[in-house]
């Protein structure tokens, strides 16, 4: 187990973030492409709307993601962030918009500028990135959803608004990286000013090992304004441990003044498969103690739950539960590249895992 040591000097600096309220479920930005493919949920062998479903074993927030206007499908668009959080809101959850910034998927790799604002200078992207942002926030707060929480980007670990070519260790100019980064958070700030919802403001970054090393930068660099700090934790991709993960979480805690959080992960039930699209998480996501199936990844969930409440984090949020498989196409190929991950099997039943969310007591 990796030992970590807060010194003293910044445990003096950086006192741990007041008591805030905790979060708990999931990304469902695929389930209505998933119902308009005719997927079916089912909780207790019955067909039931998954939002009700996560409402029902414990979630209070729903992550939702936006991408710009080069979007070349009908799902991630405005519209259909507005159907999602009227669904989240209709069950009775908060919601996370999470931002792209990029007109198809940004992640820890790659952060794509939209192809709208691709020749624009380093301050007229920051600009339109402002605009954007308030805009959109601004049209979702007059229809009566404004978000609880924003997410200035999605894992955001190269630098924003990035070119095509540029490679994943392409490296990051800060003080363009702040400059775009800050202009999101005041666009969120501001809109918020105007509403009646003050959306508290999230900065995420992908696997545990690469935080600290991004917010000291960011830090030096003059990102300060933000209220949480959002982890994206997949045992494929990180080097480390549930345990390493509680111990990163407990260091942040008291190195920023801010609520920690866990806003991506996943885990596979099988690794067998339910159509032709290769699966994104296969034998190397399997961890020692941790097998592939419903129980284990039920014990996966409930480990990484409970390492970062121990630690002082403030909840966990599931990727893609609803990423079922269907007769639908992707651009990776018919089905779903994720249906060994969610959180229903193959007859569309909830599994159970899904507890993950609900309170120590009652699971």
């Amino acid at each position: 187990m990796r030992v970590c040591t807060v010194p003293m000097v910044l445990l003096l600096l950086a006192s741990p973030v007041a008591a805030s309220e905790t979060y708990f479920g999931a990304d469902l930005s695929f389930a209505n492409q998933m119902n308009d493919c005719g997927a079916v949920y089912k909780d207790g062998g019955v067909a039931t709307d998954v939002y009700t479903i996560f409402k029902n074993h414990g979630a209070n927030l729903v992550r939702i993601r936006l991408w710009t206007d080069g979007n070349q499908t009908a799902y991630s668009t405005l519209a259909d962030v507005e159907k999602s959080m009227r669904r989240a809101k209709a069950a009775g959850m908060q919601v996370l918009l999470d931002f792209h910034y990029s007109d198809s998927w940004a992640d820890g790799d790659k952060q794509i500028v939209p192809k709208a604002w691709s020749s624009l200078d380093s301050g007229a992207q920051a600009k339109a990135l402002y605009d954007y942002t308030f805009s959109t926030l601004t049209a979702l707060d007059r229809e009566g959803l404004m978000p609880d929480l924003v997410q200035v980007g999605n894992e955001i670990n190269q630098e924003m608004l990035g070119q095509p070519d540029w490679k994943k260790d392409h490296p990051i100019d800060w003080t363009r990286n702040a400059w775009i980064i800050n202009a999101g958070i005041k666009a969120v700030r501001d809109a918020g000013a105007k509403s009646a919802v003050k959306p508290r403001v999230m900065l995420n970054i992908a696997q545990p090992e690469n935080v600290e090393p991004w917010f000291a930068a960011a830090t030096k660099a003059g990102v300060t304004d933000y209220d949480i700090i959002g982890i994206s934790y997949y045992s494929k991709w990180s080097k480390y441990s549930i345990a390493n993960l509680g111990t990163e979480i407990y260091r942040l805690t008291h190195l920023y003044k801010a609520d920690v959080m866990v806003v991506e992960t996943g885990y596979v039930w099988t690794l067998a498969w339910n159509d032709t699209t290769p699966n994104v998480l296969g034998e190397d996501s399997v961890v020692r103690g941790y097998p592939a199936t419903r129980e284990g990844q039920k014990k996966f969930l409930f480990d990484v739950t409970q390492a970062v409440l121990a630690n002082g984090g403030r909840g966990v949020v599931y990727w893609a539960p609803d990423w079922v498989s269907t007769d639908c196409k992707t651009e990776w190929g018919r089905g779903s590249g994720w249906e060994n991950a969610t959180l229903f099997d193959f007859d569309g039943e909830a599994l159970p895992g899904i507890d993950f969310m609900k309170p120590p007591q009652t699971k």
